[in-house]
């Protein structure tokens, strides 16, 4: 497992710097376009601008998403089945719009102009959903019913755009903030992925709190103003703060790059490789010292792309043929592909994760409706609970940094304790141990409703939902792991030119999980219903088996983390 979590091997051109020298040593600039500055640029003075952003954005998003049913039907009188097809759709869409905003800031833009440009849309987002709450002529006249509606849309898809441009930059362009060539920044990079994540979950708490409560009993147009004026301080600050920000260089369209890697493979296939790697292209006299740090070594993995890389001989009238991109790569571009294919694997496994963890908005909620929320003279709403996955994220990230990793790093050698196979693969487990808690506490509720004589009414048995807590705990270890881990991932093992388009597989596996999930589910209902049975998960869950299907997703968890382990080992 060790092995195979080792850095990607750099072909190192220019000069070593040492640690203590005034500039950073891995190309990053200024905001001039300057070699950055070690002391004024870069690490946390940095980093908490931009985990400022992670944090505001989060917490529109969230505010939104978590209530947005309920505004739908409320406020816009939708029926029941049309809000939660269009809530699907616009939750659909915030996992797909970050590839947009990854392509746009590796491609064009870079990531802290994507940022600013989609921070800027996300202020008039807000806007736009704060007058539909708050303006009269959308409160008092049923006659500007068909505009309103309309206005509602405009901001909730134009809050999803700014969202895809900022989420899968802020990742990748606070560690850019880390010079990868410095061990001590190199640390720090590995913490800021912790804290990342802590913000992000600082704000789902907030949101899914203080926010939905002032939707549900002050007004929608206080809590819009409220996301709108934090949006807009927080495009002032990040703004403000771009002397202290390290860029990196943009190397061009990375679609284009992996396009031309298969065409020129596919036009020399009929080629045999040379024995000899070293004839592969490579220019040797890049342009600037940073473009050879970003040369990759060649590997031996998936040989027929290397013919994309195979040099021509000289044309019959001795004049030398032009380079054409489409016929010809270098040996970096396609070890660029050779990285992205040899991550598929990585990725795949999270989509088993995140069916996993995803349970929690669904049938972990709906488990808590058959249980006891009475506690003393206060009524838990059962979709409340996975509060307590939040609250745990909380507590572990800070006890992960100053107590675990320490720990850890007496045992393993490594500066931050673990690899990120060895805390990825912590986290699959983790995943897999959360469904089967849960299967063996509906086990037991089920023998209780037995017991109770309660299998054929649709009402909750004598059993306290405080019994899922253990649940939401190993979820919320599970995110601290793996959850974070994917992050940290997807960036370090990414091409320098595809950081923020990598980042946003990440959500990517999200929203397979989810879709994963609804597959199994539609393939339980057909399999288990058949002959006018009941099924696993009936309306009444007293005389379905939902056991059954936490036991399902439990194995298939264990499935994926055998093949994860066994891939990570080669």
């Amino acid at each position: 497992m060790e092995r195979a979590d080792e850095e990607r091997p750099l072909l190192q051109l220019q000069t070593p710097q040492d640690a203590t020298s005034e500039y950073t040593s891995d190309g990053s600039v200024d905001i001039n376009k300057q070699p950055a500055l070690k002391n004024s640029t870069g690490n946390w003075k940095a980093c908490i601008l931009i985990l400022g952003v992670e944090f505001c954005d989060c917490m529109a998003l969230f505010a939104i998403s978590k209530n947005l049913v309920t505004y739908l039907t409320t406020v816009l009188h939708e029926s029941k089945v049309t809000a939660a097809g269009n809530v699907s759709a616009w939750v659909g869409a915030s996992f797909l719009t970050p590839l947009f905003g990854a392509f746009i800031a590796d491609t064009y833009w870079g990531r802290y102009w994507t940022i600013v440009a989609f921070l800027l849309v996300y202020v008039i987002a807000m806007l736009v959903l704060t007058a539909s709450a708050s303006l009269p002529v959308f409160s008092t006249s049923s006659s500007h019913g068909d505009v309103h509606r309309a206005v509602v849309y405009l901001g909730l898809y134009l809050a999803v755009i700014a969202s895809g441009g900022v989420r899968p930059c802020t990742s990748t362009f606070g560690a850019d903030q880390f010079d990868i060539n410095d061990p001590v920044e190199l640390v720090k990079k590995g913490s800021f992925f912790n804290w990342y994540y802590f913000m992000v979950s600082t704000s789902s708490l907030l949101s899914g709190t203080v926010i939905v409560w002032l939707q549900d009993n002050v007004g929608w147009a206080v809590s819009y103003v409220i996301l709108t004026v934090l949006m807009f301080f927080c495009f002032s600050a990040f703004v403000t703060g771009s002397r202290v920000y390290r860029f990196k260089k943009m190397s061009g369209s990375p679609l284009t790059s992996l396009s031309q890697v298969v065409v020129a493979a596919v036009r020399k296939s009929h080629l045999d490789l040379p024995d000899d790697s070293t004839l592969l292209y490579e220019p040797t006299s890049p342009p600037s010292a940073s473009d050879a740090s970003h040369k990759i070594k060649y590997t031996n993995q998936f040989r027929f792309l290397d013919k994309a890389a195979i040099v021509l001989a000289p044309s019959d009238n001795g004049f030398k043929v032009p380079v054409n991109s489409w016929s010809l790569c270098t040996v970096t571009q396609v070890e660029e592909l050779k990285i992205l294919l040899g991550m598929f694997p990585t990725w795949a496994s999270f989509v088993i994760f995140y069916a996993n963890t995803g349970q929690a908005g669904s049938t972990l909620i709906e488990q808590g409706m058959f249980m006891d929320n009475r506690v003393g003279s206060f009524t838990i709403p059962p979709a409340s609970l996975s509060i307590v996955s939040v609250f745990s994220v909380l507590v572990l990230v800070p006890m992960y940094e100053t107590v675990l990793v320490p720990l850890a790093r007496r045992f393993t050698g490594k500066d931050k304790g673990f690899s990120k196979k060895q805390r990825i693969g912590i986290g699959q487990a983790l995943s897999m141990l959360t469904m089967v808690v849960a299967a063996l506490l509906e086990r037991r509720r089920l023998a209780i409703a037995e017991a109770s004589g309660l299998t054929n009414q649709n009402v909750p048995v004598p059993m306290s939902i405080l019994w899922q807590v253990p649940i939401y705990l190993v979820q919320g270890a599970a995110e601290v792991f793996g959850s974070i881990g994917a992050v940290e991932f997807f960036y370090d093992n990414a091409p320098e030119s595809m950081k923020s388009l990598c980042a946003a597989l990440r959500q990517l596996a999200i929203a397979s999980g989810s879709y994963f999930t609804s597959f199994m589910l539609g393939i339980v209902a057909v399999a288990t219903t058949r002959g006018g049975a009941p099924g696993w998960i009936p309306d009444n869950l007293n005389e379905g088996h939902l056991d059954y299907f936490f036991w399902l997703m439990a194995t298939l968890g264990l499935l994926n983390l055998v093949l994860f382990v066994r891939y990570s080992m080669r």
